[in-house]
């Protein structure tokens, strides 16, 4: 029944602030309807995963958290380091890949993310 993830939408405090970092610091064309669209490549999945109230993994008072799929994480830790981009955890390995979180100009933690 289900082709495909359909998108990501959230309110901003500051919209032209957040459009810009994340045109930036991601490498996101956003277009002047505010968005953009990320067309799966071969090899690109997108997770769908629900998380308890209490886990860990992200900040509980964090509904959602983004996770970008990445073709070379080390590349992209280079590009955050000279955008000014600190990490908010150091990269971690396991048996699902590599992965960086960092956070957006509003807090929201974004999870970075090698297969």
């Amino acid at each position: 029944m289900i082709k495909g993830f359909g998108g990501v939408f959230w309110r901003t405090k500051d919209l032209e602030a957040v459009k810009k970092w994340y045109s930036e610091v991601l490498k996101l064309d956003i277009e002047n309807w505010n968005g953009t669209v990320i067309k799966p490549q071969s090899g690109n999945e997108t997770i769908f995963s629900f998380f308890a109230e209490d886990d860990s993994y992200f900040p509980t008072e964090q509904q959602v958290m983004l996770n970008f799929q990445v073709h070379d994480l080390n590349e992209t830790i280079q590009h955050l380091e000279h955008m000014g981009v600190p990490l908010a955890k150091e990269k971690e390995s396991s048996e699902f890949g590599k992965f960086v979180w960092i956070k957006d100009p509003e807090g929201r933690l974004v999870e970075l993310w090698e297969k």
